[in-house]
């Protein structure tokens, strides 16, 4: 008989620390960031309804500019919200649609939309009682 050799230990599973928003150091923080933008936040509801061409998003999202289209795009498919399909034919046909991830943020996001659209004039009317209101 041989001398018994010890068995490899296992790492202990450490638990990842919680999440919290509101801790400067939580990697969450970088996930608000990219959501909080503007275009992001319109991209991802209108591609709810099912894959789109550039050029279909650019007509949805009026006062979207080619370059922060193509640059939002790029963030939410660099991030795993939004895929980019080339079918690659002449000329060139590509669509974006929602991944698994993005179609559960549409939700979300839907919802701010509607509630941005009915919530509106009670803000405009609230900033135009403010008497330091920098808008006049």
């Amino acid at each position: 008989m041989g001398i018994p050799t010890p068995r490899p230990r296992r790492a202990a599973a450490v638990a990842a620390p919680a999440a919290d928003v509101y801790s400067p150091s939580c990697p969450s923080r970088r996930v608000l960031e990219l959501i909080a933008d503007k275009w992001a936040l319109l991209v991802v509801p209108a591609l709810r309804a099912g894959p789109m061409r550039n050029s279909e998003l650019l007509r949805r999202i009026g006062g979207v500019s080619q370059k922060m289209l193509t640059q939002t795009l790029r963030e939410l498919e660099r991030n795993g919200l939004v895929l980019r399909e080339d079918h690659q034919t002449v000329p060139p046909h590509v669509e974006y649609r929602l991944t698994d991830l993005g179609r559960s943020l549409s939700t979300t996001l839907q919802a701010v939309d509607r509630w941005a659209e009915a919530h509106h004039a009670e803000l405009d009317r609230a900033l135009s009682r403010w008497p330091h209101n920098p808008a006049l």
